[in-house]
């Protein structure tokens, strides 16, 4: 079959990605697509069903050193591409195991308290502002605080995770992209091994000093996985939840019926979320994947070495799994939405994103129910990027 073209790069894409995935779901549930200014091939699912094959077949994998054994080594790979979410069975497991005991349902039910505490604070910093960019004010303050805390990092260097992060999952085709990725990825292993050091030396109560723990003492975990781990959960710990937050936040601002009945009936908020994180969710696309061996899938062949995209945002919205997935509801009966992913690979933070936005919700509707858009829909920019559905700036009016 011939490609299907798709500017990942066009700002029109990002701004209306929905009206693309309605026009191509039906046709091509998993077709072939031209992506990165029409010279990468890539398979990408569209439809829930197709999305969710992918993400429980093992056949597709996430270490592209099996499938590019001559070109890729460790060596010219990037930690963060070493760390669980880029690796497979056996490695995921060990890597999995490690992190996991940051994020069971005891150790996030000790955070509740303490992520309130954060979330009431941000709301009170706002407080005689007419209007704010809500992004900076609120909803990224709020994760990077709580994730630095689980690390044990300080939260003062929370913008210099903020840059290094955007750089890592956004796409560009400027000339220099390439040079200021590579830039930013130096500047932030610098500051891990001056971090890890001081960490060796004075181990404390948290995370990274237990992971490091964990590297030198079973030697489970080498150095360049202690450093991906690192990069992706500072990463993935607050970009989820920062977006889950800021696209909540317009979804329900531009559904006034759904924004009242959140307000009149504070105990939907979890409920809502669920709703929030399908109807427009903060993840657009599964990070990548290849094909292990040559097979045949929903109909299509697909050769070794295959580049696999999904699309969660299509499919969260794909009407034959979800009833008149256009329309917001908050009182929507429990979904199978892909936000999180799906197999081994499902969002091991999950918990803590989905407690993150109920609290941080519920807490800004108490103290500013009267907020509002400060700027027309039209004039809102979405970032470029191939992971991360998620706004630059969010103006909002508090009064």
């Amino acid at each position: 079959m011939s490609s299907i073209p798709m500017d990942l790069f066009s700002k029109q894409f990002h701004q209306s990605p929905y009206t693309y995935y309605k026009e191509i779901r039906p046709h091509h549930p998993f077709a072939k697509v031209k992506i990165h200014n029409g010279v990468q091939e890539s398979w990408m699912a569209f439809s829930y069903e197709a999305a969710e094959a992918v993400l429980k077949d093992e056949r597709f994998i996430k270490d592209m050193k099996k499938v590019f054994s001559e070109e890729v080594t460790e060596e010219n790979l990037t930690p963060i591409a070493q760390s669980m979410l880029f690796v497979d069975p056996p490695d995921h497991k060990r890597l999995r195991s490690l992190v996991q005991r940051g994020f069971t349902p005891k150790m996030i039910g000790r955070l509740k308290g303490r992520i309130e505490e954060i979330a009431r604070e941000q709301a009170l910093f706002m407080q005689g502002k007419e209007s704010v960019d809500f992004i900076e004010a609120y909803a990224f303050p709020i994760p990077i605080i709580v994730i630095c805390e689980l690390l044990g990092i300080p939260s003062e260097d929370r913008h210099d995770f903020q840059r290094w992060s955007n750089i890592m999952v956004e796409i560009s085709d400027e000339p220099t992209f390439n040079e200021d990725f590579q830039a930013a990825m130096l500047e932030f292993h610098q500051y891990l091994e001056k971090l890890i050091g001081a960490k060796r030396e004075q181990p404390q109560d948290d995370l990274l000093s237990e992971l490091i723990l964990a590297e030198e003492g079973k030697d489970r975990l080498t150095v360049r996985e202690l450093y991906g781990v690192i990069m992706l959960l500072i990463v993935a710990g607050h970009e989820t939840t920062v977006n889950l937050i800021a696209n909540g936040v317009l979804a329900l601002l531009t559904h006034p019926d759904q924004l009242k009945k959140l307000k009149e009936e504070p105990a939907l908020t979890a409920q809502a979320v669920e709703e929030l994180l399908r109807y427009n969710g903060p993840v657009e696309f599964s990070t990548d994947r290849w094909a292990r061996e040559s097979f045949e899938f929903m109909g299509q062949q697909v050769n070794k070495g295959d580049h696999v995209l999904v699309s969660l945002a299509s499919a969260d919205n794909d009407s034959t799994v979800f009833k008149d997935p256009e329309k917001l509801d908050i009182t929507r009966e429990k979904s199978p939405h892909l936000a999180f992913g799906k197999g081994i690979h499902f969002c091991l933070g999950a918990p803590l994103a989905r407690l993150e936005g109920e609290i941080a919700i519920r807490v800004l509707l108490e103290n500013y129910p009267n907020l509002s858009l400060d700027a027309e829909l039209s004039e809102l920019e979405w970032r470029q990027s191939l992971i991360i559905r998620g706004l630059k700036k969010l103006p909002l009016k508090l009064v």
